[in-house]
């Protein structure tokens, strides 16, 4: 029998029942059976959110008992993640930039691959920029809270992905910024930019049934695949851009990592050259570069 002077003490001891870190054993036990690539990482991600912490200072209370509405938040969580939605749309929340984004099922979660786009536009100044299918507005707002003089406009089909643009724009403190307009990629536009952007849907209709989970089953598929061989978006944005781009102007767009040979070739027959490519972290290439017909090119790396 445990002495009643020690009981506080025993039951804080990490492990113990009815603790933080007793419930974080069992929830990796269950994700790792759901097949989560990540189990530890995910339950540490979602016991943050049911108490209300940045997920680094989880192992500082794992010790202490997890109160009861913490709990019921956390079984929640558990039951989402489980069935295998995103960490990212159970939280509402995903760090993209060094900056939260608001992230929901109407918009595509935003991927570290991404930050090789917002890398390059950012080697030359802009201030005008148009972010094509801009969805939770992740790309468009990184770019815009880099440079304090730029404005830009971002166009989506999605009235819900809007919304979530324009909540992302407020809490940025970029809705001065950052115009959000609904529209089907260039239709209607005849500004011209400096910097065009896009991460258009690009996996082929034969590649959506071996995607993940998390992204076939949760994210919106029209932000995911165009159908067919993926490339319906890039013929659409090649053929139209031009007449948008200032003369010197870039465009860069997000490419899947076997796709530089194909996407380089509409932009080479739609007059656009030299290419330049940039690769992510993993080495795979993933935006493309070119200029306006009147700008200086760069060679491909």
């Amino acid at each position: 029998m445990i002495p009643a002077r020690c009981g506080d003490a025993a039951r804080r001891m990490i492990g113990a029942p009815g603790t933080v870190a007793a419930a974080l054993r069992q929830a990796v036990a269950r994700l790792q059976a759901a097949g989560v690539e990540d189990p530890a990482g995910d339950a540490r991600r979602l016991m943050a959110h049911a108490l209300g912490l940045d997920p680094g200072r989880v192992t500082l209370v794992a010790a202490d008992p997890l109160a009861p509405e913490a709990e019921v938040r956390f079984a929640a969580a558990l039951a989402a993640r489980a069935a295998r939605q995103p960490v990212a749309q159970i939280t509402g929340r995903r760090l993209f930039w060094g900056r939260v984004f608001h992230v929901t099922p109407d918009v595509l979660d935003p991927r570290p691959e991404t930050e090789t786009l917002i890398a390059a536009a950012l080697e030359e100044p802009f201030l005008r920029v148009l972010d094509l299918g801009t969805g939770s507005g992740c790309i468009l707002l990184s770019l815009l809270a880099e440079r304090c003089g730029a404005t830009g406009l971002g166009i989506d089909r999605s009235a819900a992905a809007l919304a979530v643009a324009r909540r992302n724009a407020a809490d940025l403190g970029l809705e001065d910024r950052a115009a959000l307009a609904p529209g089907d990629w260039t239709d209607g536009l005849s500004e011209r930019f400096d910097l065009v952007v896009s991460n258009p849907p690009y996996i082929a209709a034969a590649e959506v049934a071996g995607l993940a989970p998390e992204v076939r089953d949760w994210e919106p598929l029209e932000a995911l695949s165009p159908g067919e061989d993926g490339l319906a978006a890039y013929c659409r944005i090649v053929s139209e851009v031009g007449a948008l781009l200032a003369p010197g102007g870039r465009l860069i767009l997000e490419i899947g990592p076997t796709q530089a040979e194909a996407v380089g070739s509409l932009l080479r027959r739609a007059g656009f050259g030299p290419l330049g490519l940039r690769h992510d972290l993993d080495g795979r290439p993933r935006a493309i570069l070119v200029r306006s017909a009147s700008g200086a090119g760069e060679p491909a790396t």
